[in-house]
């Protein structure tokens, strides 16, 4: 290391008066600063009150984290609020302060000077900057234990963190382009300090996962918390594992529309919402639209969906989002549930609020954020059909939530055409009420059954906020994962894979985009088969005598795992269970067969991403044998 560059950098940074007016750090803007206390004052309102000193250490389950900035001795610094509901059911939140990172590589014999360089260079971002030794997958022979060395850049804030981003990205790409067309690079000579840089690593990671992976913070856990001299100390209780129950809210609009049009918000209006809150319904009718008022009444399709509605009749759309919104922050739920409602529900509810004066931000908690999603704070939103489309395995011509509840629920949910809904609300207002509070109803019981306990026992691994946990891609979950793993065995996480010129095809046209090469589903006999024409089959007869060995296990998983009904309180379960044994003893004994067949579909979209997710997030684990012959175990290693 050159120590007279570092007293050079050091030097600099005590002359240059730019740098001496940013070097202890930046205070908080004004804007930032009342939006925050506007943020403070909002969640104080709905019992989160910031856990203090005096208030000892209390025992939380983790409801929600989101980035936020706080002053630290007049200093900006960017932290992590986390929302905790306690075990009596009250509420509490605090703020882990954490200073963001990345890393810098740089050519081995002038790691000092790009030490230096970037002590100059980021002065007033920079919080500090050191030498760490980690474990480098890309570099030639690393299981030997050689280990790489990079330079730790530490922040104190996000906004310090992306500006020196900013700055070195460029250096870096410069750089690696000058490595690339020129040979003299490669013995490791720079001109200068700033092409001594040849890497940037773990720029990208989100605030929110970088510090969840850090502390080892996760959702749907249950922690103890305590403030000690102002820092916020967060210990995961691992013996802990029930979940909380936070209060749900699931809702759902009706609108008015013009014919054979989807609804607009900037002119047709909202007649009915209906919302289910811990299993009681409630039903606000919008009586311009809706010819007479609707007394309480029960919609229950199945014993085990419940549906009491309380009915409130209000006399215009103003009074109908008014009552909402009061009514809300009454029961000051911790999740809202909606079904689509990042692209229809909230949009629709936010213009409509908007056109009467009434601003939903500040009402519920609940805005838009820079992705087009609706999110909280002190509330989380849970979309239902986020779970739909990437867990329900249900084909994407039966991802409506009536094929869903049908799918799902069991039940065969209450369904009117579009087209008639607004005049039925004026000539059959007792139908139109049950469609949609048979809405409502789903939701909420859709999110109950199959949404609330599996996204929050994800969140438990995963390093990101429940809302990011049901929203993003399984290759994004499996990367978070990984990079969990990373952390912990001190390995620097490889940059993303990002798409390169693709060459010209032997045509000479461009290459726009490339599909996945080389894989291929196997399949036992391909062609076109019809259920109406008899095949030639040859069984195992050994599968078949399987089959009925396990005959009561597998009969009594399908009973009482799958539909929930104790295998005692079938009357005539000898009998079924004798029938199918015949059958598979009918098969078992004549195993040459001509037959018409059952013609199964076996949709393998969904399983066919899955194949090659390992080689996408993981490119680094795909060798030459050039790294093979450069490796340590090159002699004793099977898969050479």
């Amino acid at each position: 290391m050159s120590t007279k560059r570092l007293n050079r950098g050091s030097a600099w940074a005590k002359n240059s008066q730019g740098a001496r007016s940013n070097v202890a750090g930046r205070a908080m803007k004004e804007d930032k600063a009342f939006n925050l206390a506007k943020q403070d004052a909002f969640d104080l309102a709905h019992g989160f009150a910031p856990l203090q000193e005096e208030d000892g250490a209390q025992i939380g389950w983790l409801l929600n984290a989101c980035n936020t900035s706080r002053t630290v001795e007049n200093v900006e610094r960017s932290g992590v609020e986390l929302y905790f509901l306690a075990q009596d059911g009250s509420s509490f939140k605090s703020t882990v302060i954490y200073s963001p990172y990345f890393y810098i590589g740089a050519t081995p014999k002038r790691l000092g000077e790009a030490l230096a360089f970037c002590q100059r260079t980021l002065v007033s971002t920079l919080l500090s900057a050191s030498i760490v030794q980690m474990e480098d997958l890309d570099m030639p022979n690393h299981l030997s234990g050689t280990k790489a060395q990079y330079i730790k850049l530490v922040f104190r804030t996000v906004s310090d963190l992306v500006e020196a981003k900013q700055v070195l990205q460029p250096i870096v790409n410069r750089n690696k382009q000058q490595l690339k067309n020129q040979e003299a690079y490669a013995s490791g000579e720079s001109l200068n300090d700033a092409e001594s840089i040849t890497d940037i690593r773990e720029y990208d990671v989100p605030y929110l996962m970088r510090v969840a992976i850090d502390l080892g913070i996760r959702i749907g856990a249950w922690y103890t918390v305590e403030v000690i001299q102002n820092v916020t100390k967060v210990t995961r209780i691992m013996d802990m594992v029930d979940k909380a129950e936070p209060i749900v809210l699931a809702f759902d609009i009706e609108c008015t529309k013009a014919p054979l049009k989807f609804p607009d918000a900037a002119t047709d209006q909202i007649y009915m919402i209906s919302y289910m809150a811990d299993r009681q319904g409630y039903l606000i009718v919008n009586r311009e639209f809706v010819s007479r008022d609707i007394e309480d009444f029960e919609y229950t399709p199945s014993k085990e969906y419940e549906g009491p509605f309380e009915c409130y009749n209000a006399s215009n759309e103003k009074e109908l989002l008014r009552r909402f919104f009061d009514h809300v922050a009454e029961i000051n739920p911790h999740i809202f549930v909606t079904y689509n409602g990042d692209f229809f529900d909230w949009p629709f509810v936010e213009t409509r609020a908007s056109f009467h004066g009434i601003n939903m931000a500040n009402e519920i908690g609940i805005s838009k954020d820079r992705n087009g999603e609706y999110r909280g704070k002190c509330a989380v939103h849970m979309d239902a059909f986020c779970w739909v489309k990437r867990d329900s395995y249900l084909p994407q011509g039966s991802q409506g939530l009536k094929a869903v509840t049908k799918y799902k629920l069991g039940y065969d949910p209450v369904e009117v055409d579009p087209e008639d809904m607004t005049t039925l609300a004026m000539n059959e207002p007792l139908k139109i009420a049950s469609y949609s509070v048979s809405d409502a109803v789903a939701t909420f019981y859709l999110y109950d059954k199959y949404v609330h306990l599996f996204v929050f026992s994800l969140c438990t691994i995963i390093p990101l906020g429940s809302e990011d946990v049901l929203r993003k891609g399984s290759g994004t979950l499996c990367e978070a994962l990984l990079m969990v793993e990373a952390y912990e065995g001190n390995i620097i996480c490889p940059n993303k894979q990002t798409s390169t010129a693709l060459g010209t095809t032997y045509e000479g046209h461009i290459v726009d985009s490339e599909t996945y090469i080389g894989g291929h589903v196997e399949c036992l006999e391909s062609g076109v088969f019809r259920a109406d024409l008899e095949y030639q089959f040859n069984v195992t007869p050994s599968a078949f005598d399987m089959l009925i060995k396990h005959i009561d296990r597998d009969l009594t998983f399908a009973l009482e795992v799958e539909l929930d009904i104790p295998r005692h309180h079938i009357v005539n379960y000898n009998e079924v269970r004798r029938s199918i044994v015949e059958g598979l003893e009918m098969l078992r004994d004549k195993p040459n067969r001509m037959e018409k067949p059952s013609i199964y579909h076996l949709d393998v979209a969904a399983m066919y991403p899955n194949i090659i997710l390992t080689n996408r997030l993981q490119p680094c684990a795909m060798v030459e044998p050039t790294d093979c012959a450069a490796c340590i175990h090159s002699t004793t290693c099977m898969s050479s």
